[in-house]
């Protein structure tokens, strides 16, 4: 994960700036400073939450108040609020119609927004988030430990199906605990002696953090598990655990090398362990140590609220932040634990509670996808267990049900479907899953879907988090598992998958991604890329390793698009990945998909943006013959200036050519691939490339398909024939274009 210390910065200068951005502009809600609140929802969508969540930029006056103007589907229908930030969730499910909206800032201003329009139908699933009073006023009525689900027995009592349910995890549970008691040291700031004020990470800062980080965790976790067993069991053994490990956090500075200032991702989570032992063990902690425990929970919340709530919610005009993201989380839970024992809490809960349930999360859209790659969208399955299950269990609102949620999952099914052997695009892709969290995930979601990933998945997930679900675990209230279908299109994040039969372990895999987020933050500059697998065997991958965020290999090759399999020019030079904001501008999109087609699935991506003027089209095709198990890849690409085009692809194993035909075949162990230029060798050379030395342990091959001459436009038309079968392929001109036919299945080529 990334250790990026920026946030105070774009707090205190960005949003300023990115304010300025919206003076001149026409529809004022829609700022053209990328990295602002977009206005939602828009486009005449579907939405998936009913009621929807609104938002807009703020207005360059950055008036004290908006006016949000509602029109229903019924005559007359108008609803008019008044609010203090750009977004507004209703408490309410609202009636299935066509609306539309806009928004002005308060006063007497009659500078509207440009009304946008939005649906609401049956399958726009009922999500309600009550007015923060009342939330507030459940979770302080509600008995100590608020984060233990009501009806959950002590160990003695469980019943017979709650024992071949749970009885293993607190096991497994209370095993490790007793194994860290010796093997963990405690924890103590004088083991991090380097002041990592600087906004620049290098070498030595992320050591340290990788350092605080490790320990700080292993403690936290124990602090947790400790107080859960004994609310469990009774056994004061992992009372006094516990409590050891709940005054070495305490004994930590706010102040210190795990402070908001020094570590932003760590303090919070401190805080919410320490809020946590609270919880659990607030009858058997003494007023001394319950105050010790909650002064230093304060204190770093206070940190963090302080900078949140700068200029009326930073985070509201800037949401792609996943620091503070991941922030405003840990400090509605905080608040929510927090509540009647800290003054401050309330004023921490009304600002971040509903907030946070809104923001979840601003990297995709209400379908659930994540743009930063499933790697963190899994490093975010784990922050969100940690968040939501007690926040769900103390407010009495299930974050599990949010149509959000449905729709993260699904993201996973489809690209970390089980048996995966690494992840799908951003930083740490070529990491393995760890599917243990994608099974708690989907052990929270009673669908037929989820249960099919959930039996699917081997191994169990994190013992701590399966001990504080409710009994039965909701996806086994499910009577059948039903797989889902074999391709999906995320529009919000641009990413595409194709499936030979998704319930197969033997599928073959394709993964494909046009993304208007661009390479931003953890993205990469592989827009219009995609990568192949069969079974467990990886044929066509991204190559470079995540060492750590910003490092040379970082910048200089893994996030390049040389090193993926898409299209670059002129030795490797490709989209554009550098900036702040301009990685989110320089972008890719989805623009054609379809599965009606009983012979083929399509996905067309356009990467012209990325290549930030360099380009003045490109465009990629895709087709997968599912029953030939072979893709049609073609790319059409023009440019201002004469260039040298190029086909890259990567491969885990050695790639061997025919120089005949121009044919790279692949062979991983049991499974192949044939990538064939059609017609064979056509204006083009194939090369071996070198690239940097790969993660210790592993092997990458880079090879290059490039036009023989500078040209303006070209022409790439590819084969990946999976499994080397080598079916019969035909090109005839036709007079609106060509027709290209695959082992007996025709498609047109169109000029």
């Amino acid at each position: 994960m990334s250790f990026n210390k920026l946030s105070l910065i774009r707090g205190a200068l960005l949003v300023t700036s990115a304010l300025a951005w919206n003076a001149c502009y026409a529809d004022w809600a829609q700022s053209s400073y990328p990295l602002n609140a977009r206005p939602l929802p828009a486009n005449s969508e579907q939405q998936a939450q009913n009621p929807p969540a609104f938002s807009w930029s703020r207005h360059s006056t950055l008036p004290a108040t908006y006016v949000l103007e509602i029109t229903g589907p019924l005559a007359g229908q108008v609803t008019t609020v008044t609010v203090d930030k750009n977004w507004y969730l209703p408490t309410k499910a609202m009636a299935l119609g066509s609306y539309s909206w806009r928004v002005r800032p308060g006063g007497t201003s009659t500078d509207w927004s440009t009304p946008r329009t939005f649906i609401l139908n049956s399958s726009s699933a009922v999500f309600e988030v009550p007015d923060s009073s009342v939330l507030r006023t459940n979770i302080i009525n509600r008995a100590r430990p608020r984060a233990m689900p009501n009806g959950m027995p002590i160990r003695s009592s469980w019943s017979a199906g709650m024992v071949a349910e749970r009885g293993n995890a607190l096991t497994r549970l209370q095993n490790a605990v007793l194994a860290t008691v010796t093997s963990e040291p405690p924890v103590s700031d004088s083991l991090w002696p380097l002041v990592t004020s600087s906004t620049l990470v290098t070498a030595d800062t992320n050591a340290q953090w990788t350092n605080i980080r490790t320990h700080v965790n292993i403690v936290r976790r124990q602090l947790e598990s400790a107080a859960l067993i004994y609310r469990l069991t009774g056994d004061r053994t992992y009372l006094t655990e516990a409590i050891t490990r709940g005054d070495q956090l305490a004994s930590l500075s706010p102040s210190g090398p795990t402070s908001y200032a020094q570590f932003d991702t760590m303090t919070l989570p401190i805080a919410a362990s320490l809020a946590k032992g609270v919880d659990f063990l607030y009858a058997d902690l003494d007023a001394t140590r319950r105050a010790a425990w909650l002064n230093n929970a304060a204190a770093r919340a206070t940190d963090v609220y302080n900078d949140l709530s700068r200029q009326n919610g930073w985070l509201d005009q800037m949401p792609f932040d996943e620091h503070g993201g991941s922030n405003l989380g840990y400090l509605a839970l905080v608040a929510t634990l927090s509540l009647g024992d800290v003054p401050a809490a309330a004023t921490w809960f009304d600002f971040s509670f509903r907030n946070y349930i809104n923001y979840v999360f601003h990297w995709s859209g209400a379908e659930g996808g994540y743009a930063n790659g499933t790697a963190y969208g899994q490093y975010a399955i784990d922050a969100s267990l940690q968040v939501w299950q007690p926040m769900s269990t103390a407010s009495g609102l299930n974050m599990f049900n949010k149509p959000w949620t449905m729709g993260f999952l699904k993201m996973f099914m489809y690209f970390t479907p089980p048996g995966s052997q690494v992840h799908a695009f951003g930083d740490s892709n070529e990491s393995k899953p760890d599917l243990r969290f994608m099974k708690a995930l989907a052990s929270r979601i009673p669908t037929p879907q989820a249960l099919w990933y959930y039996k699917n998945i081997t191994g169990d997930e994190d013992p701590l988090t399966q001990l504080q679900i409710q009994y039965p675990l909701p996806v086994l209230t499910v009577a059948t598992a039903v797989a889902p279908s074999n391709s999906i299109y995320i529009p919000s994040i641009g990413w595409a998958a194709f499936h030979s039969n998704i319930a197969d372990p033997l599928r073959t895999s394709l993964y494909f991604k046009a993304s208007p987020y661009g390479s931003f933050n953890h993205s990469h500059g592989d827009q219009n890329a995609f990568t192949l697998s069969k079974g467990a065997r990886r044929l066509l991958i991204g190559t470079g390793w995540y060492d750590w965020y910003n490092s040379p290999m970082w910048s200089g090759w893994y996030r390049q698009t040389k090193s993926k399999n898409a299209l670059t020019y002129d030795g490797g030079l490709g989209q554009n990945t550098t900036g702040y904001s301009d990685p989110m501008l320089f972008n890719g999109q989805i623009v054609g998909y379809s599965t009606t087609n009983s012979n083929y699935d399509y996905v067309e991506g356009d990467a012209t943006a990325a290549f930030a003027g360099a380009l003045t089209s490109n465009r990629r095709q895709l087709w997968y013959f599912r029953a030939q198990d072979a893709f049609v890849v073609r790319d059409k690409v023009t440019a201002p200036a004469a260039h040298v085009f190029e086909w890259n692809l990567h491969a885990p194993v050695p790639i061997t050519v025919n120089a005949a035909t121009g044919e790279a075949q692949v062979v991983n162990v049991d499974q192949s691939v044939c990538v064939r230029p059609i017609p064979n060798n056509s204006g083009q050379t194939y090369a071996a490339v070198t690239g940097p030395a790969p993660q210790p342990g592993t092997t990458e091959y880079h090879g290059v398909y490039k036009k023989t001459s500078s040209q303006l436009s070209a022409e790439f038309l590819m084969l990946l024939d999976v499994g080397c079968k080598h079916p019969t392929v035909t090109v005839v001109n036709t007079a609106s274009g060509r027709s290209l036919t695959v082992g007996g299945v025709t498609i047109s080529l169109p000029q």
